[in-house]
C-alpha cells in the first residue's frame, strides 16, 4: 500500500509539473489548455507504466514477431527439400538470433528424443502467443501429413503485410499526435480573427434591423 502511495503521488506531481511548465511555455488560455491536456496525458501514460519484466516480456514478443517471417520461411526451405524436421528445425533455429533460435533450437532436440510433435508446437504457441500461428501451422502439418512449404510461406508473406500496416498507422498516428498542440494553439487565433467578427457584424446587422 506504501509502494502504491508513493507511485500514485509521484504520477500526480510529474503531471502537475509537466503542466505548469507549458502554461508557463505557451502562456494565456491557451497555455491553459495545453496544460491540462499534457497533464492528464502524462499521468494516463504514467500510469500505465510497466514493470521491467513486463517490459522484457513485451520487448521478446515484439522480437520473436519480427523474426517470424524469416523463420518461417527458412523452415519452408529446410522442411520442402525432404529433411527430418528435428534437423530442419534445429537448423534454423542455430540460423536466427535470439530469441527465436534458442526455442527453435530446444524444439528440435526435442523432437530428436522423439517427443510427439504437436506436443511441442502446441506448447510454443500457448507460451508465446506471437508464435501462435507458425504453431499452429506445424502442429496440422504434424497430424496430417500434408505439405507444410506452402503455407508457411503464406503465413511469412502475411506477417510482412501486417508489420507494413501496423507502421503505416504508427506514422499516421504519430503525425496527428505531433499537431494537435500546433492546432490547439492556433485554434484562439482562428476563433479571434475568423469567428468573432463575423458574429459581431451579425449582431451590429439584427441590432440595426430591430
Amino acid at each position: 500500500m506504501v509502494t502504491f502511495g508513493v507511485g500514485r503521488r509521484r504520477r500526480m506531481v510529474t503531471a502537475v509539473v509537466g503542466g505548469l511548465a507549458a502554461v508557463m511555455l505557451v502562456g494565456g488560455g491557451t497555455g491553459l489548455v495545453v496544460g491540462a491536456l499534457l497533464a492528464v496525458g502524462i499521468h494516463r501514460w504514467s500510469a500505465r507504466e510497466r514493470s521491467p519484466l513486463d517490459r522484457r516480456a513485451a520487448r521478446e514478443e515484439e522480437l520473436l514477431t519480427r523474426q517470424l517471417p524469416l523463420s518461417a520461411e527458412l523452415l519452408a526451405a529446410c522442411l520442402g527439400s525432404a529433411a527430418l524436421p528435428s534437423e530442419a528445425v534445429s537448423a534454423v533455429g542455430r540460423s536466427v538470433g535470439a530469441p527465436m533460435g534458442p526455442r527453435l533450437v530446444a524444439i528440435g532436440a526435442e523432437l530428436a528424443l522423439g517427443a510427439p510433435p504437436e506436443l511441442c508446437w502446441s506448447r510454443l504457441g500457448e507460451q508465446h502467443p506471437t508464435l501462435a500461428p507458425l504453431a499452429r501451422c506445424l502442429e496440422r502439418s504434424s497430424l496430417g501429413g500434408v505439405p507444410v512449404a506452402d503455407p508457411l510461406i503464406g503465413l511469412a508473406q502475411g506477417q510482412r503485410a501486417a508489420a507494413a500496416r501496423a507502421a503505416h498507422a504508427r506514422v499516421r498516428r504519430a503525425a496527428v499526435i505531433a499537431t494537435a498542440p500546433l492546432g490547439l494553439c492556433f485554434l484562439p487565433a482562428f476563433v479571434l480573427i475568423g469567428v468573432v467578427p463575423v458574429v459581431i457584424g451579425l449582431a451590429s446587422r439584427f441590432a440595426q434591423s430591430m
